[in-house]
């Protein structure tokens, strides 16, 4: 199980690895950030679109509210917008898994997919996915910067571990 500590420790790499990715995208034109490249979510733009979309449906299921859907990608119609909503779930999260006390990760959380399957998971369990979930994320789109030449960047969770001990040494 995962300790309030390191479930906090997970949504400190995760902030850092979108910021890297999200910096990384900067330098695409707006045709390369929606070019269909015919990966799960078509574009860069689309994987993004997802992986904020993914972290607002678990927040809304959190809230105990059921969201019936994903925004699509057509609502971000550039960086600045998908960015501005992916730095607001960090955020978020960040604040929320702060607050965070053992016996909270224990709470059940009961839910429907968007496909109405009825599910339930202790919160540790669905902040553990997110995180999981960004990651494999971030790799698709570290693989759609290559696709089209642009420079990609690490997003490791060690490279994370060694920034953060540099820093603590500085």
């Amino acid at each position: 199980m995962l300790t309030p500590e390191l479930i906090h420790l997970l949504f400190q790499y995760n902030q850092w690895a979108d910021r890297r990715m999200l910096d990384a995208c900067a330098t695409l034109t707006n045709e390369q950030f929606t070019r269909d490249l015919g990966s799960s979510f078509r574009s860069v733009r689309d994987t993004l679109a997802h992986l904020y979309g993914a972290e607002w449906v678990w927040d809304e299921r959190i809230s105990g509210r059921a969201p019936s859907g994903l925004p699509p990608g057509s609502t971000f119609p550039d960086l600045a917008a998908v960015r501005a909503k992916l730095e607001e779930m960090d955020r978020y999260y960040l604040e929320y898994v702060a607050k965070l006390t053992p016996a909270d990760l224990e709470r059940v959380i009961h839910y429907k997919s968007l496909t109405g399957q009825e599910f339930a998971n202790p919160i540790w369990q669905i902040l553990h996915q997110l995180s999981n979930h960004a990651t494999y994320h971030r790799g698709q789109v570290v693989t759609m910067l290559r696709q089209m030449g642009a420079k990609a960047v690490s997003t490791d969770l060690i490279a994370f571990y060694r920034e953060q001990a540099a820093a603590a040494k500085a």
